[in-house]
């Protein structure tokens, strides 16, 4: 999960189209700073822990649930998207039918947690169910955890791509350079998620792919978390880079980074 917040950290003073669309800048400023990407990351880890990856699906969903209001509230101005503020202040358990990238943003918990490619699946699923469970809100959840659960295991890129192409249709014929001019920011699944997708595999590093996320420009923080979720399972992160988020996170959301960590190590 470093790989997510660490590309929420360093797109955070990009986002809005406010770069340069280039892959040289500074990766930490004074500007950077952790959004709500970084909440609803460590609000799906933590809902996940709290039920276990062998509950049922509606036990999982309370739990996730649970911590998104948990961690929402704690941290109520970290930048939501207005559906999802809605549903945070007025205390709806009920999903809106979103296909906002808030649901591929957040779910890179299930591509750790989960001992099979179905069960990356099932668990992305249901983390986005619980508010953004329009059939392209889970489709990108979906297709961000198959992508880490692929990398974790060893799989080629083109492995990756294929797999992603054929099971969920996206796009990805269309290079970094392609894309770039005429890329704005826009919220969705359907235009956050093949990009992130294509970033980290041009991506030659962990770094890189960092990099080229952000030169896309568009809702950077975001579309940088995903594309460094996916990033840290196939490169893993640089330990300069990875203690970067120690300066920017408090100590209550890194201790559920620790405490995810140890977890994943256990099962």
């Amino acid at each position: 999960m470093f790989g997510a917040i660490l590309g929420d950290i360093i797109g955070s003073p990009y986002e809005f189209d406010m770069g340069n669309k280039s892959k040289d800048f500074p990766l930490f400023s004074e500007k950077s700073r952790f959004t709500d990407d970084t909440v609803m990351t460590i609000a799906v880890a933590d809902g996940l822990m709290k039920a276990g990856p062998d509950a049922a699906d509606d036990a999982i969903r309370e739990c996730i649930t649970d911590a998104m209001h948990y961690w929402g509230e704690m941290y109520p101005d970290a930048g939501y998207g207005g559906r999802f503020l809605t549903w945070l202040i007025t205390g709806s358990r009920e999903p809106y039918h979103s296909f906002g990238n808030g649901s591929a943003m957040r779910v890179s918990a299930a591509g750790w947690m989960a001992r099979s490619l179905d069960d990356a699946r099932r668990l992305a699923r249901l983390s986005a169910e619980v508010t953004h469970n329009h059939p392209e809100g889970i489709k990108g959840a979906e297709s961000v955890a198959a992508v880490i659960y692929l990398a974790r295991q060893g799989h080629s890129k083109s492995t990756i791509k294929d797999y992603i192409v054929t099971e969920f249709g996206y796009d990805l014929s269309r290079t970094c350079d392609e894309i770039r001019p005429d890329y704005y920011h826009v919220e969705s699944c359907q235009q956050t998620v093949p990009e992130a997708i294509t970033a980290f595999l041009e991506g030659e590093d962990f770094e890189d792919v960092i990099r080229t996320a952000v030169s896309l420009g568009g809702d950077c923080d975001t579309l940088t978390a995903i594309a460094g979720s996916m990033g840290e399972a196939f490169y893993g992160i640089p330990s300069v880079l990875k203690f970067g988020v120690y300066d920017y996170a408090d100590d209550k959301l890194i201790k559920v980074l620790d405490d995810f960590e140890n977890y994943v190590y256990k099962i």
